[in-house]
């Protein structure tokens, strides 16, 4: 009996929680829709209510005004162009609102996800893919046996994470097989083979977004059909003709478009250290993977952070290369714009540090720039430099858990080598976040889910998705959703204001190359906290601008962990370089994992003497 009233309370209490969500969604998408509609109402409109006898009269006023003082005009319009700081505290108080709802929503969406996933007991599952491969050339351990372990590792924790699409586990034992039978027929010595197959024998995962032929390439969005890849994108063709062995798809939220890895293909994607917790996006299913040890390596994709955000989140290893060191080839989305590959790319997540050099070296393309990946690196010959931030009074500052990270990687360079970290200024870095976000957006014929299937740069009514996500008719994530009216506002703005921002943004990126030169590095934190619970990034967005800064300005880095929080959560910063000095981050964060540990299994107070060595 009272099972059963315990079980319809329940029940009442999932209804209610649904149809409150419901009707909260319809409210906000509305208030959202007519914001733009207004917008765009003012915007075509300006005519009425800025007539030309006003223009006139102003430009008399400027003309008279701009005599007495032009150098104080000259500061304003600089001002003028940018958010001024009622605007950027508006927009923070609108965003403080949502989460007031926000918040307490997640508590309850999350009460029922408190198992724990379990650690790694399998010794392999402890060694980097750089000993690893030397295992297998060196006949210590055969590539069957490890792809084996993984696919393990892998059927045990994807019910604690939902991280996998699409496996393969069959054809990828049947590959590791014939790479076996490879070694043993021929003569070659371990020296040769490492040469022609740096990565023979090792397994890994690749992120659904990147194309590997006959898996799921659907990006997290809902077909009435099936899709597979028809070919490998180039990243995975190199690192299939290098030796790996791909072992599954993971999951990225619908074409890449969120900071939280969620879709309507294959759900949520939880944090391996916590359940309740996200881990990040968009490349939270490769990151989820590889942090619990399912995955020795894999590549992702970073248009804002997905290769820095998810492996902080998860106490891994993630790059963002320099633009165009590797082929953005077979992503979804694509681009027809020949700008995108300044501020896209896509780059390599790992539990070790060696790793990034190791997977860089064989994924890189022929004709890209010279970044000196085997160049030693004298660490104390290099400057060091750290922000806390960017200065914005729209996203938060940072919390006492990533503080005391930062600080203690400052603490580490000046104890270790006696080098001062300095702190970084950087004039008008204020206004980066306005600028990251409105390069970003001006980025042209980004394959969304209103391109023209017919028409490739085209782009089909914005609306009617808009309103069938209102009404909850809709497949489509909110954040893909939101996508074209967002998009629709920033290219409705005046060019000028635009122009304006590049002229700031041009002097930024000028002092920054001047300040890094070719012997620096700088600690700037990936985000303001360690990973919040599911859904909390919806009034958490604004602090995309830690990670978008570095898009906009196409300089590499590395996301580096940096030990756990006393909730035992991951926390790290990202080690950043000038352009082509990828070998800078690495090689600090390197010494970095040598200084702290590095990567820590994931609820490792579960582990019974494990023999790691």
């Amino acid at each position: 009996m009272k099972n059963s009233i315990l079980n319809l309370c329940l029940s009442c209490l999932n209804a209610g929680l649904y149809i409150f969500t419901r009707l909260f969604l319809m409210v906000l998408s509305a208030s959202v829709y007519q914001g733009f509609v207004l917008a765009e109402v003012l915007l075509n409109n300006s005519h009425v209510w800025y007539p030309k006898w006003m223009a006139n009269f102003l430009e008399n006023v400027h003309y008279v005004f701009s005599q007495i003082g032009v150098i104080l005009l000259r500061r304003i319009s600089v001002k003028v162009v940018m958010l001024n700081v009622f605007m950027r505290w508006f927009l923070k108080f609108l965003v403080s609102l949502l989460s007031i709802v926000v918040w307490p929503v997640t508590i309850l969406l999350n009460i029922k996800r408190n198992r724990k996933c379990p650690p790694p007991r399998n010794p392999i599952l402890f060694k980097s893919a750089t000993t690893l491969a030397m295992m297998i050339r060196n006949r210590q351990i055969t590539s069957e046996e490890l792809v084996e372990a993984y696919i393990e590792r892998c059927k045990e924790v994807n019910p604690y994470l939902n991280a996998v699409v699409e496996p393969r586990y069959d054809m990828a034992l049947r590959e590791a097989r014939c790479i076996d039978k490879m070694i043993a027929s021929n003569d070659r010595t371990p020296e040769e083979l490492a040469k022609e197959y740096p990565l023979l024998g090792l397994p890994m995962t690749v992120k659904e977004s990147i194309a590997l032929e006959g898996m799921s390439n659907d990006c997290g969005t809902v077909y009435p059909y099936r899709n597979p890849a028809k070919k490998d994108a180039d990243i995975v063709r190199l690192a299939r003709a290098a030796g790996a062995v791909p072992i599954a798809v993971t999951n990225t939220p619908q074409l890449c478009m969120n900071w939280e890895t969620y879709n309507n293909v294959t759900g949520l994607t939880m944090n391996p250290y916590d359940q309740k917790r996200t881990t990040g996006g968009s490349s939270g299913g490769e990151s989820a993977l590889i942090a619990s040890a399912a995955s020795l390596m894999g590549v992702g994709s970073d248009i804002a952070g997905s290769l820095r955000l998810p492996p902080m989140f998860n106490g891994i290893f993630g790059h963002k290369p320099t633009p165009k060191l590797l082929s953005i080839q077979g992503h979804i989305p694509d681009c027809l714009d020949p700008e995108f590959e300044e501020f896209f790319a896509l780059g390599p997540i790992t539990r070790y540090a060696e790793d990034l050099t190791l997977l860089l070296k064989v994924l890189r393309q022929p004709n890209g720039p010279d970044v000196p990946l085997d160049k030693p690196v004298d660490i104390t010959r290099l400057k060091f430099y750290y922000m806390e931030g960017d200065g914005s009074s729209v996203t938060n500052t940072i919390g006492s858990d990533v503080r005391k990270a930062l600080d203690k990687a400052k603490a580490y360079i000046q104890s270790t080598y006696n080098i001062e970290v300095k702190q970084l200024k950087i004039a008008n870095i204020e206004h980066m976040w306005e600028i990251s976000v409105r390069v970003l957006f001006n980025i042209e014929n980004v394959r969304n889910i209103y391109t023209d299937p017919q028409v490739r740069d085209q782009w089909i009514s914005v609306w009617p998705d808009v309103l069938k996500k209102m009404a909850g008719l809709s497949n489509h994530s909110l954040t893909s959703v939101a996508y074209g009216p967002v998009k629709k506002f920033f290219d409705a703005l005046p060019k000028s204001y635009y122009n304006n921002l590049l002229r700031i943004f041009e002097e930024i990126k000028s002092d920054f190359n001047e300040v890094l030169s070719d012997d620096a590095v700088l600690f700037f934190p990936t985000f303001p906290y360690p990973a919040h619970l599911h859904y909390r990034i919806f009034y958490k967005f604004l602090n995309c601008g830690y990670l978008t800064i570095f898009n906009a300005l196409g300089l590499p880095a590395t996301a580096c962990p940096l030990g756990l929080t006393e909730k035992g959560l991951p926390v790290g910063i990202q080690i950043v370089a000038n352009k082509c000095n990828d070998h800078l981050t690495i090689a600090v964060a390197k010494e970095f994992e040598k200084a702290f540990g590095g990567w820590s299994p994931p609820n490792k107070e579960l582990l019974n003497c494990i023999k790691t060595a």
